[in-house]
């Protein structure tokens, strides 16, 4: 295995994180992004670190809040051009869609979509000098079925799928790769996290919507209890590994992870017709790197 230089975002908690570490002890170096190095994150951080040094991990930890394009700007200038970039900060906003205001609107689409361009503008300069590279966009199984109560954090991961599918196209004749993860429910921080709308006096008039939400969760904590199903976040993290390791032009456009809710047959069923559209516009030779 070759040792790639992996530029990891989110790596607070959750995938970014365990991933960090287990890509770290595989002999990667990584760079470990988040935000709040010195202030709410500075345990996550200072663990790496720690880490890092009591096993002589090449595991770099670096101030990026990938909302901000300063903040990007600053990032990218401690770290050098890297092979792989894994696209994983974001956050799930969950109510119904009227009691959300505009800015929080706005804000679950720049973290989640705005954010993943940011740093994908930034590695690509380096990544198309050297003709190679491999971006990994983390997705949800969200990105390929609503639900109620999730419409804007659906519209966020339906963004980052047509995003990266056609990045995929653009990029593949410069010699880089691009490939989705779709997670189904996790063992991580997601649910906790999630941000819930604003207006609560207008989602009080969704008494449903709050039902369903709630029955929702249950089913996905009892999934989380039980050992028997796929809710490990490492499950992610080697997934990561199998593409970084598998040849260019291997990899596939879309990899689901976990609990899929029916997904994994709509991407069977789907990808037929996507080669047809994309070879009708001529373009079939784009679909990944060719080796």
């Amino acid at each position: 295995m070759k040792m790639k230089k992996i530029l990891i975002t989110g790596c607070s908690t959750g995938f970014g994180y365990d991933s960090a570490i287990y890509l770290a002890e595989k002999g990667h170096h990584v760079y470990a992004t988040m935000r709040n190095v010195n202030d709410k994150n500075q345990e996550a951080a200072t663990n790496l670190k720690n880490l890092a040094t009591s096993k002589g991990l090449k595991l770099e930890v670096v101030e990026m809040d990938v909302t901000s394009d300063a903040s990007v700007e600053a990032a990218m200038t401690k770290i050098p051009a890297v092979d792989v970039l894994i696209n994983n900060a974001g956050r799930g906003f969950g109510g119904p869609i009227e009691a959300f205001t505009s800015a929080e609107c706005l804000a679950q689409l720049d973290l989640n979509i705005v954010g993943n361009i940011r740093v994908v503008k930034a590695v690509l300069p380096g990544m198309r000098a050297q003709k190679s590279g491999l971006i990994i966009q983390i997705s949800s199984v969200a990105g390929r079925f609503s639900a109620p109560g999730f419409g804007i954090y659906n519209a966020s991961k339906f963004g980052v799928e047509g995003l990266s599918e056609s990045m995929r196209y653009e990029l593949a004749p410069l010699g880089i790769d691009v490939a989705i993860v779709q997670p189904g429910p996790f063992s991580t921080n997601f649910f906790p996290g999630i941000f819930k709308a604003g207006d609560t006096e207008i989602a009080s008039a969704y008494p449903h919507v709050g039902g369903f939400l709630e029955g929702f969760g249950n089913q996905v904590m009892a999934a989380f209890a039980d050992e028997n199903a796929p809710t490990d976040p490492m499950i992610v993290a080697k997934i990561f590994e199998s593409l970084i390791d598998a040849p260019a032009g291997s990899r596939p456009l879309r990899t689901l992870a976990g609990l899929d809710f029916g997904v994994q047959s709509m991407n069977d069923a789907i990808d037929p017709i996507r080669k047809g559209i994309i070879g009708a516009l001529q373009i079939a030779d784009w679909d990944g790197v060719k080796s």
